[in-house]
């Protein structure tokens, strides 16, 4: 299985997995020309050369994951998977080509199988397990703390994409007014690089990467998220990677060779300038 992020953050979020013919992006906040820029960036465009999905799954309501779903749907005719409150919530195009899944059980897409979870934030929003049949990887993100259960939802995972919003000091001095940084830090906010760490310390073994996700642009720094999952992983074979706003990065949910203890680190360079973003579709 290969997992491409095009991107992760508030400006749009957009994972493509491939695996045996099928091709599924999951969340749809970009467009297709970023999509097409991306992938053929990444060379991810497969033997035959397509690029567009065959279906999306979108995992919350938020416009920064299912900003253009409808686009999709309508011009491309790509089928659109998503839980009951996802779709009473978002536009998403010809109902005709709507797929519900429930937020706790299995659906397949092709030769890729989705285990949802529901997670902690303020739109019904649910963690993905992805497997076909080989490996498996986790895709968890938008969440304000981590529900009981959830270790063990992704546990035996090849690759996990964990969400590190935000530096608790950078919040707390940044220009966000208090009421917003309330929700940020509330229970169904989203995870702090702190919270993030008490989960990756605690992850079995099992898993070779580790990409830390949805990295907030204003309220925290690539290296602050990843000095702080070094700690979390010390004495673990495990590729740390943050993943950057506007990919593309892509994993091999096959085990890559294994780095030596302490080599962890992020592929990206300086971070990009903090931009002014709303609650949600922007931290």
């Amino acid at each position: 299985m290969k997992i491409t992020i095009i991107a992760s953050g508030s400006g749009g979020n957009a994972t493509l997995f491939v695996s045996r013919g099928t091709r599924v992006l999951v969340d749809a906040g970009v467009g297709p020309r970023v999509l097409e820029q991306c992938l053929s960036a990444a060379a991810a465009g497969g033997a035959d050369g397509r690029l567009l999905p065959d279906a999306i799954v979108i995992t919350h309501a938020h416009a920064d994951h299912v900003g253009v779903a409808a686009r999709y749907n309508k011009k491309h005719k790509i089928p659109i998977y998503a839980s009951e409150a996802t779709a009473r919530a978002a536009e998403l195009g010809d109902p005709e080509r709507v797929r519900g899944f429930s937020p706790r059980e299995p659906f397949a897409v092709g030769a890729l199988t989705f285990s949802p979870r529901p997670l902690p934030h303020d739109a019904a929003q649910v963690a993905l397990v992805v497997d076909d049949g080989a490996r498996r990887a986790a895709l968890v993100t938008d969440l304000g703390e981590v529900p009981p259960g959830l270790l063990e939802h992704v546990a035996g995972c090849d690759v996990v994409m964990l969400e590190s919003n935000y530096d608790a000091g950078l919040l707390e001095a940044g220009p966000y007014p208090q009421h917003l940084k309330r929700r940020i830090r509330s229970a169904r906010g989203h995870l702090s690089n702190a919270q993030a760490c008490e989960l990756l310390a605690a992850l079995p073994g099992g898993t070779h990467t580790v990409a830390l996700m949805h990295l907030s642009e204003v309220n925290n720094r690539p290296e602050l998220a990843l000095d702080a999952a070094r700690d979390a992983l010390v004495g673990r074979r495990t590729r740390l990677v943050a993943a950057p706003p506007r990919g593309p990065l892509v994993l091999d949910a096959a085990a890559p060779p294994a780095p030596p203890p302490g080599a962890a680190r992020s592929p990206l360079g300086p971070p990009a300038p903090p931009r002014q973003l709303g609650l949600f579709t922007g931290i």
